[in-house]
């Protein structure tokens, strides 16, 4: 895969029809989700910023998996999470106090994982009501656990919501 002057992307096309699919059907109300895998270096956050720049009139939420946070419940998620926090407010109480404690807003014993992905889901959701949501994360391999399979419950969850998911690993 090669970048042309100007930062036009160049091959691929396959790839970037199947996520261009995906960004307009997030736009037109089906959610969906799409795992782009590979060796280091083969071009997959290329293939996300393209992503990202094609699904501009989308909102978009990015993060990418950091290795020394690995030990970090719920960190990677937090990070997703923060911009559209303000929203949390329209959550169910039980999924609202389990993310707080989940993000270290508030004290209280280790959250229940199912309310914790429930919320998060509650939360991008609500999110994608304003505006439909692109949300990507790239350096999956590198997610703590509990961000990880919160990710994972949301993406079999997503086909009625207004989100297109895209998860970058190696």
């Amino acid at each position: 895969m090669l970048t042309a002057p100007g930062g036009q992307l160049v091959g691929r096309q396959r790839e970037r029809e199947m996520l261009g699919r995906l960004l307009g059907a997030a736009h037109d109300g089906d959610g969906g989700v799409l795992v782009v895998h590979g060796e280091p270096g083969v071009g997959k956050t290329a293939l996300l910023d393209w992503t990202v720049q094609e699904g501009r009139q989308l909102r978009v939420l990015r993060i990418v998996g950091v290795e020394g946070e690995m030990e970090l419940p719920f960190a990677a998620l937090q990070q997703l999470c923060s911009p559209i926090l303000d929203l949390s407010e329209s959550l169910p109480n039980t999924q609202r106090d389990a993310l707080s404690v989940a993000f270290g807003l508030s004290a209280g014993q280790a959250p229940n994982p199912f309310l914790v992905g429930l919320a998060a889901l509650g939360l991008l959701s609500e999110a994608s009501q304003e505006r439909p949501l692109l949300c990507v994360v790239d350096d999956w391999q590198w997610l703590d656990r509990a961000s990880a399979s919160a990710l994972a419950f949301i993406a079999r969850r997503l086909l009625a919501a207004r989100i297109a998911l895209v998860f970058v690993a190696r």
